[in-house]
């Protein structure tokens, strides 16, 4: 028997009952795409001076390694939004799955150094192409009231990968000299689980309505709200779509549209350059040059895994409630403070405790605020009409940024220092708290066609 909610629909003025736990299920199996995004941007972490000793490679080539899945991941969000628009959410992230799956163990078990970029590189195009895909997905399929909570279910996805990619490592440290292979190759495991799972959820009724599919669409919405819900989301849906004309790149820089894909470039560049994926990426080296041992840094990056899942049901809980805008504010200027107190811990050198205590803080403070905002916010500015092509765009910047902070973070230690890498992500933190109180509009609690008339004719 359904669990259902009384809740505000999509339609001011008519009450409904949202099936909550079919929502939950279809939300919580298309957010298992997050568990591999996060899985495989971490589980090279532990494997760093294990494949760097094998393939003999200096600090370059290692930031290489590291931030080449980034650039394939912007290759992944450049094709998946015509993609998913062509075929359709659902067929596309089963794709991505078999592409996990394929990918772990070519890296894992790849016998050159070109090789292994290669296989990194097609990673991330999976990675890219379900980061675009995912919350986009949820953000169609959820009522309003329900949305930023089930979007947010997604950045918990991907603090759950992180987790499981640090615990993997820890796990596989002590199995010899392949124990790097058996790292990457255990990412197959929830790739097989992500595309079983993909059989029992439904497609998109928005994507579904555009084409032309109304009865599926309709079938759809029943199912989650009931026929009046059903009735009143198709109607507002295809009135979104009456005046569409063929999409194209080039409709996301018309005058009306452009300051729209512009606030979603800027979050996507932020939520990437504030400093986290250096803690993420490079962890076990951070604890070791605070003067951890081996066995101990690993250990603390377990911690870190499980801050990040502890501290994403605060977003959870409060997105909805507190909204977007005041979140990305109280994280960006808190992550400053963060970042100064962590170049100020490595210029002082204190001991590693209080290195631990500050990444920790970071962490918790980016879990419960960008990490899960940034998708949240991404998944639903964008007009339906480029939505596709919008998003594709705003993570295609996304995942540059990624690359450009990952493959830099070693080059930048070893030439710069790590107190002046950090001060700089603090000011990067202060830039990005000024341009969300300026210029981010709060969206909470409105529909993605509401969103669309407030933000176009503002």
């Amino acid at each position: 028997m359904a669990v259902i909610i009384q809740a505000q629909p999509e339609i001011r003025g008519v009450d409904v009952a949202v099936n909550r736990r079919y929502v939950y299920l279809i939300s919580a199996i298309a957010a298992l795409g997050g568990v591999l995004f996060g899985f495989d941007l971490v589980i090279i972490s532990g494997t760093v001076p294990f494949f760097t000793k094998h393939f003999q490679l200096n600090e370059f080539q290692t930031g290489w390694a590291v931030g080449c899945i980034n650039l394939g991941a912007a290759i992944g969000a450049l094709i998946g939004g015509k993609l998913s628009d062509t075929l359709g959410r659902k067929k596309l992230l089963m794709g991505c799955a078999v592409l996990f799956a394929l990918t772990g163990a070519g890296t894992g078990w790849a016998g050159s150094f070109p090789l292994f970029v290669t296989f990194r590189m097609l990673s991330g195009v999976a990675v890219g192409a379900a980061a675009l895909v995912c919350p986009m997905y949820v953000a169609e399929i959820s009522p309003a009231p329900m949305r930023g909570r089930m979007v947010s279910f997604y950045q918990l996805s991907i603090v759950i990968g992180i987790l499981l990619a640090y615990l993997s490592n820890y796990l596989l440290l002590d199995t010899g000299v392949n124990n790097w292979r058996w790292m990457f190759s255990s990412q197959s495991v929830p790739s097989i689980l992500f595309f079983l799972g993909l059989f029992f959820v439904a497609e998109s009724p928005r994507w579904l309505i555009r084409k032309q599919r109304n009865d599926e669409a309709e079938a759809v919405l029943n199912r989650i709200g009931g026929s009046t819900y059903a009735t009143a989301e198709a109607v507002q849906i295809k009135a979104s779509f009456s005046q569409e004309t063929r999409e194209s790149v080039n409709d996301l820089f018309r005058k009306d549209l452009w300051p729209i894909v512009f606030i979603g470039i800027v979050v996507a560049v932020f939520s990437q350059a504030v400093g986290q994926n250096s803690l993420f990426s490079y962890a076990p080296e951070l604890f070791r040059q605070a003067g951890m041992a081996q066995d101990s840094a690993f250990l603390q990056s377990i911690i870190i895994g499980v801050i990040n899942f502890i501290f994403t049901f605060i977003a959870i809980g409060t997105i909805d409630k507190i909204g977007r805008k005041k979140l990305l504010q109280y994280g960006s200027i808190l992550l400053c403070l963060d970042a100064l107190a962590l170049s100020a811990a490595f210029y002082w050198q204190l001991p590693g405790v209080w290195v631990l205590v500050f990444v920790l803080a970071f962490i918790a403070v980016y879990s419960a605020t960008l990490g899960p905002v940034t998708w949240v916010a991404l998944s639903e500015i964008f007009p339906n009409r480029i939505r596709g092509n919008a998003l594709a765009l705003a993570t295609l910047t996304l995942w540059v940024t990624n690359f450009f902070t990952t493959a830099s973070f070693p080059v930048m230690k070893q030439h710069w220092g790590l107190p002046v890498t950090f001060g700089f992500h603090a000011i990067l933190c202060f830039v990005y708290f000024l341009f969300v109180r300026v210029r981010m509009p709060e969206t909470k609690g409105k529909s993605l066609e509401e969103i669309e008339k407030q933000l176009i004719h503002q």
